[in-house]
């Protein structure tokens, strides 16, 4: 068989497979054609040189906001996927059914990077995000727009993955939990899941979470207190474990001030680890605390969490919650994406959202990616 890339002795790290082996990865059509020792090139294929380096599926953000232009919080996708290694970008509601077909037209369908998208119930998705300007679009339920949504959704269901929806007292204010419910209707009526984004209460963790299907992810999962996981003694509060053990996805969507380093030691000390790794990266988190993925992986990673647990909640965890398990897999057959990975022994000098500063020995960098099959080349 003939290839067209052939990423040569690394170490390929894919817990689809439960796989962790210094191999050879090979490349043909856009998908992955084969991984083992020593395979044969021929006059047309690329090979690269990855001794030495950790090569992964292509990393999976579940939680990014990347209609750059369209949105004050967007961010540009190749940008950000070149330093971070992320080869799938899943923008989590910018865009609602009012300004959909600008995100997919201008940006989705220009990008080399693939990006998927939760549609927003809220008509003008997430629109007043910025440094001076903070209007929590759930709050003016004037602003759901359930029969477009289900339009909107229907329609373009080669990229949308679900319903996005935010409720806390900055997202949603007095309207609480309300526009969750009608997420839920549209989620309901289209056969998709629900992605919910929480802040600080009303309504509480507690009521997010009960509403909750299986499947339905909760974003901010490892939040600070108030409207942390985690209670006052350290403990996983009972109705986060009954809501996992129902099929209910913890998402970590870092962010500008989602995640904290108390709630994530609590909830590893008991076990309860994220189902995904995911940044919230957008303009306000980019340049801190958030800054990109593998920044997000790498706090995991020192906090104690296995690697082969780190990358799988940024593949194959990741493509569970999209439905899209031909993504997070270096099997045979699947999409021709990968990443390729360093980590660097030192001191490192980690932030969480609330200014507390860890310390960690390791840092995951970006070394390389590979899109459908070819070493990318950002423009």
């Amino acid at each position: 068989m003939s290839y067209d890339l052939i990423l040569r002795g690394g170490r390929v790290v894919d817990p689809s497979q439960k796989l962790d082996a210094v191999t050879d990865v090979a490349f043909a059509d856009g998908k992955v054609a084969r991984i083992g020792a020593g395979l044969k090139t021929d006059a047309k294929t690329e090979v690269r040189d990855v001794s030495g380096r950790i090569v992964t599926p292509g990393l999976i953000d579940l939680h990014t906001h990347v209609y750059w232009g369209g949105t004050s919080l967007g961010i540009d996708a190749e940008d950000f996927c070149r330093r971070s290694g992320v080869t799938t970008a899943v923008d989590t509601g910018s865009a609602g059914a009012g300004n959909f077909a600008g995100f997919r037209k201008h940006v989705i369908e220009r990008s080399e990077v693939r990006i998927l998208a939760y549609l927003h119930v809220s008509f003008a998705g997430i629109f007043a995000f910025s440094p001076r300007v903070m209007v929590g679009e759930s709050e003016e339920l004037r602003l759901m727009a359930p029969l477009d949504a289900v339009e909107v959704a229907n329609a373009n269901r080669d990229i949308i993955v679900g319903i996005k929806v935010r409720v806390g007292a900055r997202a949603s204010g007095r309207s609480g939990a309300v526009p969750l419910d009608i997420a839920l209707e549209v989620a309901d009526q289209v056969g998709m899941p629900v992605m919910a984004h929480i802040d600080e209460p009303p309504p509480s963790y507690e009521e997010v979470i009960a509403r909750l299907r299986p499947g339905d992810v909760l974003t901010h999962a490892f939040r600070p207190f108030p409207n942390s996981p985690a209670t006052a003694q350290g403990t996983v509060k009972r109705a986060v474990i009954d809501a996992r053990q129902r099929g209910v996805l913890f998402d970590i969507g870092h962010g500008k001030g989602s995640f904290a380093f108390k709630t994530a030691r609590a909830m590893l000390a008991n076990g309860f680890w994220p189902d995904t790794i995911s940044s919230d990266v957008h303009a306000l988190c980019i340049n801190g605390p958030a800054f990109d993925q593998v920044t997000t992986m790498s706090k995991f990673l020192c906090l104690g969490m296995p690697l082969a647990d780190v990358v799988a909640a940024s593949t194959v965890n990741a493509a569970f919650a999209l439905k899209r398990p031909e993504l997070g897999s270096l099997k045979a057959g699947s999409v021709g994406d990968a990443t390729i990975l360093s980590i660097d022994d030192g001191r490192f000098d980690y932030v969480d959202v609330v200014g507390e500063r860890l310390t960690g020995d390791r840092k995951i960098a970006c070394q390389g990616v590979v899109i459908a099959g070819r070493w990318w080349h950002p423009k």
